[in-house]
C-alpha cells in the first residue's frame, strides 16, 4: 500500500475527477497533498508549509506520523503497511 492510499482510508486526502483534475487534495481543501511534499523537498520545510497552510497543522503532522509509521515497518523487514496500522 502506498502513501496516498494509507492517507485516503484515514481521511486525511481525496481524489475526486471534479475536484483539482482527480489531483489528491487535503479533504475539505483545494491543496494538493503534492504541495505538501514540495515544501518538504524544498528550502520552506514544514514550519513554512504550516505557517503558509496552519488550517492544515493536523492533517500535516498526520501525514508525517503514517511516512513514519510506514518507513519503521519496512525497516523492520514488512513491507506491507497492513490495516492494523490503519486503525491507529
Amino acid at each position: 500500500m502506498n502513501i496516498e492510499e494509507v492517507l485516503e482510508k484515514k481521511g486525511i486526502i481525496h481524489s475526486n475527477p471534479e475536484i483539482m483534475s482527480g489531483v489528491s487534495v487535503f479533504v475539505g481543501t483545494r491543496v494538493p497533498l503534492q504541495t505538501f511534499f514540495d515544501y518538504l523537498e524544498g528550502e520552506e520545510g514544514l514550519a513554512e508549509f504550516i505557517n503558509d497552510f496552519s488550517y492544515l497543522e493536523n492533517q500535516a503532522i498526520k501525514v508525517l506520523e503514517n511516512l513514519a509509521k510506514m518507513m519503521i515497518s519496512r525497516e523492520r523487514g514488512s513491507n506491507v503497511y497492513t490495516s492494523t496500522h490503519l486503525n491507529h
